[in-house]
Formats: C-alpha cells, sequence, structure tokens
C-alpha cells in the first residue's frame, strides 16, 4: 500500500499561509476520521507544527487520484479558499518516505539538526495510533523513520551547534550585542519556544528576565522559575523603551509588534539598539 504525503512548509509556503493551514491539536481526530470516513486513506497522520502542516496517508488508490483529494481535504477542512500553486507539494513512493525521514532528522528544518521536529512528529504519530487511523504501513514507515533519526543523530554531528530555532535566536543576539548581561529581555509567549528561548537567554547571562503571557498564570510560573518577572499582557508595552531583546512566540494570526507600532515607539528608544525575533507557532486550540 504506497504512502502518499501532501503538505507546505517553510520552504514552500510564508507563515501566514501556514498558520491558516495549522491544525489544532484538538481538531486533528475529527480530520483523521474524515480521511478514512471520505475513503481517502486507509490509515493516516497529520503533522501541524510552525514550520509544516502535512498529511501522510496509506492508500491503495492511484496516486494520481488520492493526491487532488488530499489537496482539496486540506483546504476545505481549513477553510482555505485562496488558490495555491507551488505552495501545496505533494509526493508518492519513495520520495514521501525519504522526505518523512528529511523530516525526522532535522534536514528539512529551518535550523538543520534541530531536534524538536523529532518530538513532534512522534507525538502527532503516537495521536494517530491512539486514533487508531494507522496500521501495518504507517506504522513501518514511522518507526523506521525514527531509528533512522536516531542513527543519524547518534552517528553524526549533525546536532553540533544551534539545533532549535529559539537557541539561533538567541546566538544572533550574542552576535549582537557585545555581552548579554548587560541585556534586559523581554519573552512574549510562555509555550514551549518562549520557554526555551526564556532559558537560553537566562542561562548566558541575561541581566533581567521579563515574561508576558495572555495566560497570566503561565506567565508568573515561568518568570518564578527562572527568577525573572511576570508582566501583565495588556501592560508590556510600557516596558518597550527599557528592553533590549524581545522574543515573541505566540499563537496569535498576526504579529503581535506590527510596524505601525514600532514605528510609534522606537523614538522613546532614543538610538538604543533592539533586537526583536518573531518565532511564529500554531495554534494549540
Amino acid at each position: 500500500m504506497p504512502v502518499v504525503v501532501v503538505g507546505v512548509s517553510h520552504r514552500t509556503a510564508p507563515v501566514e499561509i501556514r498558520e491558516r493551514l495549522a491544525f489544532p491539536e484538538a481538531a486533528i481526530p475529527a480530520a483523521l476520521e474524515q480521511l478514512r470516513r471520505r475513503q481517502l486513506a486507509d490509515e493516516a497522520v497529520i503533522v501541524s507544527t510552525c514550520n509544516r502542516v502535512e498529511v501522510y496517508a496509506a492508500t491503495e488508490r492511484e496516486p494520481a487520484v488520492v493526491v487532488p483529494a488530499l489537496r482539496q481535504f486540506l483546504l476545505e477542512t481549513r477553510a482555505f479558499a485562496d488558490p495555491l500553486e507551488d505552495e501545496l507539494y505533494a509526493q508518492g513512493e519513495p520520495q514521501s518516505l525519504e522526505h518523512l525521514f528529511r523530516v525526522v532528522s532535522g534536514l528539512d528544518s529551518m535550523v538543520l539538526g534541530e531536534t524538536e521536529i523529532l518530538g513532534q512528529v512522534k507525538k502527532a504519530y503516537e495521536l494517530a495510533r491512539q486514533c487508531q487511523a494507522t496500521g501495518r504501513h504507517l506504522n513501518k514507515a514511522f518507526q523506521r523513520a525514527f531509528q533512522v533519526a536516531k542513527h543519524i543523530r547518534t552517528e553524526t554531528q549533525i546536532q553540533r551547534g544551534s539545533v532549535s530555532v529559539a537557541s539561533v535566536a538567541v546566538d544572533l543576539a550574542e552576535r549582537i550585542f557585545e555581552t548579554l548581561a548587560r541585556c534586559r529581555v523581554l519573552v512574549i509567549g510562555a509555550g514551549d519556544t518562549g520557554e526555551k528561548a526564556a532559558k537560553a537567554l537566562r542561562s548566558r547571562g541575561a541581566r533581567e528576565l521579563l515574561v508576558t503571557n495572555r495566560s497570566g498564570e503561565r506567565a508568573v510560573a515561568l518568570a518564578a522559575e527562572l527568577e525573572g518577572r511576570a508582566v501583565p499582557f495588556a501592560d508590556w508595552p510600557a516596558e518597550f523603551a527599557s528592553i533590549d531583546i524581545i522574543v515573541s512566540s505566540t499563537a496569535a494570526p498576526g504579529y503581535v509588534i506590527d510596524r505601525a507600532q514600532l514605528e510609534s515607539w522606537l523614538p522613546t528608544r532614543q538610538g538604543q539598539p533592539l533586537l526583536l525575533v518573531d518565532i511564529a507557532v500554531p495554534p494549540r486550540h
């Protein structure tokens, strides 16, 4: 039974399109059930991260028939009515399996060798397995892909250096500022990516760490863990003038800080350097 993959990634589509096509985790079980009920796939796994949205399907149907149907399913399910051309890609075997192996090994990531994608794909596969959406073919494909990823990370130096978008942002900060010991940092968003960025900045000597999040409890918890200070989400703009580094990592549908805001706020800084990093995160709910 051949395996096909249909999706978009950071290589083919801008973040605005990826965000619109992303599946909230709570919506994936129903989508998997629709794939089987509509006979678009005998087995299926949906991978949805900030950098890619992909549907892996095992089916007896001819790829020439099932690929257009899967493309249409993805667009309809996410209520995406705008035309797409090269943004959406589709592959059948063996390219689909090669693609899966490259993804889980970090070879197709924005940051070569990053480790987060392996955990994300494992989570997507486990969710599909719990929904009884996988079978012999996808079980074998994904389990083999995980073994290959482990082998690559063990036998090569692909993980050397920066292995996540968050760590790359911290490396960039260290290149811009002579030292982080004099830097005041604001992290907007206290999810997994924001937490990683906050911990990395703190571990490399950031003088003061501020955390803000729409859920105040989460901001307070992360700030307490890192000996920082939580800022109510509505109040963080008041801190802008004295901040050196801002890392924004939220599931908001648009930019938390847009160009118009920056243009109105920058004069208050009186020429003080500012590093602003925006890391897109797909919605969870």
